[in-house]
């Protein structure tokens, strides 16, 4: 990973944004999230998470790029950790 794309993720987080998995790839290019949130918490940032659905990471991924699941996929079942620096 290109330490410009941390730097831009950290930056997001630290604006009060959560991210997940999906979000890292398509807006930052981090192919590995769990190597990410490893460095960040050795850099001494507090990680907290939660599961959210789906539907609700698609939305806010809209707002940057245009993201569609097939239409036969729960969305509203689905659930993915997001991420985001505790203060």
């Amino acid at each position: 990973m290109k330490k410009g794309n941390l730097i831009a993720l950290k930056e997001h987080m630290l604006n009060d944004n959560s991210i997940t998995n999906i979000e890292a790839l398509f807006l930052f290019g981090i192919q590995n999230m769990t190597a990410t949130i490893i460095k960040l918490k050795k850099n001494g940032f507090i990680i907290k998470s939660q599961k959210v659905t789906m539907i609700s990471i698609l939305k806010r991924l809209n707002q940057y790029c245009i993201c569609k699941a097939p239409s036969n996929l729960p969305i509203k079942e689905i659930l993915i950790t997001e991420y985001w620096i505790s203060k």
